[in-house]
């Protein structure tokens, strides 16, 4: 059987193209052996579960690996203490019946007891006591793992039963107990607050204070991601340039492993054999990357939905990622800040350098896409005259920028020059942008480069059938700034290979001459419009 991409449930060696995560592992188990008990809470579809499944194979030759998932009990179960601590110890003894080196019968055998013989007694104190007793007369240490812990997170019960894990740990010198906990899921533990309601405030005192820091970093590498290529490439022989494929999926995403994996399937099993793609050999180049980068944008999935739902369920969020997007406002990271910490959280942002910048380019289209999809904002008259017009920028399937920027700066004019400095540094970059959108929309896509963006410059990239154009959009802050602006967009033709770029100036001097010029520089021209 051959392998393939997989985006759905967890990842298995045999069945699937993946990364070798055994470094992650390695560093995991680490921690364990120093007994620590830790959360690995990453955003949804970040490998949590494919990581803890590997974690189990990993172990077993060192330890007992109970592994269960708070995602299988129902709400039912989380009633009161007795119901919990039934539900729970009947899958802790499923777990150990399906392991390979299973604890004897003997050694489970006063636990089995106990629930036989529940009468609506058996609660925390009951369970912890047993379980102790198992650990106790385990052959080898026991490590307990639960997926999907925040499932359960809103709930009195589980905070007790937290509770009791942490007393046992303190205790672990006198009361036997598991050699390591692991919870996984989206909400810090440590941070369990995040996920209660208004009306729960009794339950925000977490007892998970004793929570290791896990430091492991679980995004992909372009190395980590070249290793699953080459073993693609082994069994098709593409002749791809595998560095390079790797790195584009690198800059894209930041190895965010759905995000990686679901491009990688996307090549495989869409761009392949399209019509403008009739083979793999095709499809797995730089154009048939963007081809996927396409598709990705432009479908529903569970990844982005989840996307849209934060937005709406965290207004301070949606506010960080609206400065961060078009005000190019630099935000500092804040760890003591409840919306930097919730954008971490979902991973919406990551921290680079003690600044908080949108986690990768495939988030940062969708999130432009998001903000101006909005109904409000594409009911603007400068949408409407983009719509109109779009169709006499394409000529033979090529984008004519210069035109567009010409057509921008004369609407743009007409419609807002008279507003002030203010709104030019707040909406005037988005403005053009969403004249762009329907334009380019279903066949290219723009990203911002991300090093440049900030209150007074922003460089666009737009990919559109095969062409990258580079737009310098800017505010403008004298002659001595622009000419610095015109040596930072050459050095980015130079990187991107191109021998045009274009400038977006947005001018407050009421003096000012607004129109598109051609200026040559070297063996470079730049397209300049001026507002």
């Amino acid at each position: 059987m051959m392998r393939y991409f997989n985006v759905t449930a967890d990842c298995k060696p045999g069945f699937h193209y993946m990364v070798d995560i055994e470094p992650k592992l390695q560093k995991i188990k680490a921690m364990i052996d120093k007994g620590e008990y830790f959360t690995i809470n990453r955003a949804r579809q970040y490998g949590k579960t494919t990581t803890l499944r590997a974690l189990r194979q990993f172990l077993k030759n060192d330890y007992v690996v109970i592994s269960l998932d708070f995602q299988m009990m129902s709400t039912s179960k989380f009633r009161n203490e007795n119901t919990f601590s039934v539900a729970f110890a009947e899958d802790f003894l499923d777990s150990l019946e399906n392991l390979e080196e299973a604890i004897s019968p003997e050694q489970t055998f006063l636990l089995k007891e106990a629930l036989v013989n529940d009468n609506g007694r058996f609660e925390l104190f009951e369970l912890f006591r047993y379980l102790s007793k198992v650990c106790s007369a385990a052959p080898k240490p026991i490590v307990l793992l639960i997926d999907e812990v925040d499932s359960a997170a809103n709930n009195q019960v589980f905070l007790d039963f937290l509770a009791q894990l942490r007393g046992y740990y303190i205790n672990r010198d006198i009361k036997p107990t598991f050699q390591s906990v692991i919870l996984a899921g989206v909400y810090d533990v440590k941070n369990i607050r995040r996920k209660l309601r208004t009306d729960d405030e009794h339950k925000q005192n977490s007892p998970w204070n004793i929570a290791a820091d896990f430091l492991v970093d679980m995004s992909f590498s372009a190395k980590d991601i070249a290793g699953m290529l080459k073993d693609y490439e082994d069994d098709y022989r593409t002749g791809m340039d595998i560095g390079e494929i790797a790195g584009l999926l690198y800059a894209y995403t930041a190895g965010y492993p759905y995000l990686v994996s679901k491009l990688c399937k996307l090549i495989d099993e869409r761009v392949s054999e399209s019509e403008n793609f009739p083979s793999r050999t095709s499809a797995w180049t730089k154009e048939g990357f963007l081809e996927a980068v396409k598709i990705l944008l432009g479908e529903k999935n569970t990844l982005f939905e989840s996307l849209s739902g934060k937005l709406n369920d965290y207004p301070e969020l949606k506010n960080i990622i609206y400065l961060l997007l078009f005000q190019g406002q630099t935000i500092v990271y804040n760890p003591d800040d409840p919306a930097i910490d919730t954008a971490l959280m979902f991973g919406f942002v990551k921290a680079d350098k003690g600044y908080v910048v949108i986690a990768n380019r495939i988030f940062e289209t969708r999130l432009y896409n998001m903000f101006l999809a909005l109904p409000e904002v594409q009911s603007s008259e400068i949408y409407r005259i983009a719509c109109q017009n779009k169709n006499q920028f394409i000529i033979d399937g090529h984008l004519n920028m210069k035109l567009i920027l010409e057509r921008f700066v004369v609407s743009f004019d007409d419609i807002y020059g008279d507003q002030g400095e203010k709104f030019y540094e707040e909406d005037g970059r988005r403005y053009f942008m969403l004249y762009l959108k329907p334009i380019i929309n279903g066949t290219g896509n723009y990203y911002v480069e991300a090093q440049t963006r900030n209150m007074e410059r922003t460089d666009l990239i737009v990919d559109y059938q095969g062409e990258q154009f580079i737009i310098e959009m800017k505010i403008w802050r004298g002659d001595a700034y622009n000419t610095r602006g015109e040596n930072q967009l050459l050095d980015y033709l130079d990187y991107y290979h191109l021998k045009k770029g274009y400038m977006l100036s947005f001018n407050f001097n009421k003096n000012k001459e607004i129109g598109v010029k051609e200026i040559k520089l070297g063996q470079k021209t730049v397209i300049e419009a001026i507002v």
